[in-house]
């Protein structure tokens, strides 16, 4: 999660996302920066362990929320912490509908450049790594995330996944980056924005073919500045979103409903339901597929 800069109060209680509105003004975001590999924080230890997402093994990242910001253990202080550090469903969930768009052969990361939103863990763009991309990009709203944690966690993967890669014969260079700052102004930095008034075959090089976002979509507030990134940073006719959400966000009015609702209601842009999940325990969960129509 990342990217909103105004908005609702949230905090975590025990039933999970509580809300609090008040009238004091949200802190400016910070501003937008890369973040270099070299710079993961040795201040804070992140201890990983194996996740098993039926037989795929990723490692799952762990660090203390007090630790790297100072804060309980809080889901989200908007304008200053947007949940970077937790594990989100959404996550899971999108990780184990690409494995299966690629399964059906609906999907193909090799050689493509891929942009992961609001990373967080960065597990979908990990993913994407392992599946033969070319470029991933990190973002998420807070570089003290990327530091401490979704940079060490994909070092961790990749070293992981090096023994398979030397068994193969193939060791592929994916150009990782990583890039911190809100969603209304993130576009500065990414390299590959899709320029305008310039086809997809004009401008090969321009837009990312694969987005991928998880539990992005929590505040009505942030929904449009993520929609226009969206429009940037999207390659032509052939590039692809993947959103993994929740159906409702009760309390704070996100959801895939209301996000969808936006999209019919501009008109540039065809959704595609991937895969829901609705396992009795939580709010029902979704996987969508974006295309420019």
């Amino acid at each position: 999660m990342a990217g909103n800069s105004t908005g609702f109060q949230l905090f975590s209680t025990s039933n999970g996302l509580g809300l609090g509105v008040f009238e004091d003004p949200l802190p400016p975001p910070p501003p937008p920066v890369e973040v270099q590999s070299s710079e993961a924080s040795s201040a804070s230890k992140c201890s990983v362990e194996p996740l098993d997402l039926d037989g795929l093994t990723l490692l799952k990242g762990r660090v203390s929320t007090k630790e790297v910001f100072g804060l309980p253990n809080s889901d989200l202080v908007p304008g200053v912490y947007e949940g970077g550090l937790k594990l989100w469903e959404g996550s899971l969930d999108l990780i184990k509908a690409l494995r299966s768009e690629v399964q059906n052969g609906n999907l193909s990361f090799t050689g493509k450049r891929v942009l992961e939103l609001g990373c967080g863990h960065g597990l979908p763009g990990i993913f994407a790594c392992l599946e033969g991309a070319a470029v991933v990009h990190f973002q998420d709203f807070n570089a003290e995330v990327l530091r401490s944690l979704t940079i060490p966690n994909v070092n961790a993967n990749v070293n992981l996944s090096k023994r398979f890669w030397n068994e193969t014969s193939s060791d592929p260079e994916v150009e990782m980056r990583f890039f911190a700052g809100d969603w209304s102004e993130i576009h500065q930095y990414l390299p590959h924005i899709e320029k305008e008034n310039c086809s997809s075959r004009k401008c090969p090089e321009s837009g990312y073919d694969i987005i991928l976002m998880a539990e992005t979509i929590y505040s009505i507030s942030a929904q449009e500045s993520l929609y226009g990134l969206l429009k940037k940073c999207i390659q032509g006719s052939d590039g692809v979103v993947y959103m993994a959400a929740k159906k409702h966000y009760f309390g704070v009015g996100g959801g895939t409903r209301q996000f969808l609702s936006m999209l019919e209601k501009d008109g540039i842009m065809a959704a595609n339901l991937v895969a829901e999940v609705a396992d009795g325990s939580s709010n029902v969960r979704e996987v969508w597929k974006l295309l420019m129509k």
